[in-house]
C-alpha cells in the first residue's frame, strides 16, 4: 500500500507542478531548428522531419548561496 501511495502522489505532483519551471535549476533553449523534407512514395506523400534541440542546465551548487 506504501508503495502505491508513494506512486499516486508523483503523480500528483507532477500534474500540479507547472511544466516550464525546472526543479532545482534554470534551463534555458539556446536555439530549436527544425528541418523537414516533403517526399512523394508509392506509398503516398511522405514528410520526414527531424527536430534539434539545444538546451543548457544550471543547477545551483550545494552549500553556496546562489547570486
Amino acid at each position: 500500500m506504501r508503495s502505491l501511495g508513494e506512486f499516486v502522489g508523483h503523480i500528483v505532483r507532477g500534474v500540479k507542478s507547472p511544466a516550464d519551471v525546472p526543479p532545482g535549476g534554470d534551463s534555458r533553449v539556446l536555439k530549436h531548428e527544425v528541418e523537414e523534407e516533403t517526399r512523394d512514395t508509392d506509398a503516398g506523400r511522405v514528410t520526414l522531419r527531424r527536430t534539434t534541440v539545444e538546451e543548457i542546465r544550471i543547477e545551483p551548487m550545494e552549500g553556496r548561496d546562489a547570486p
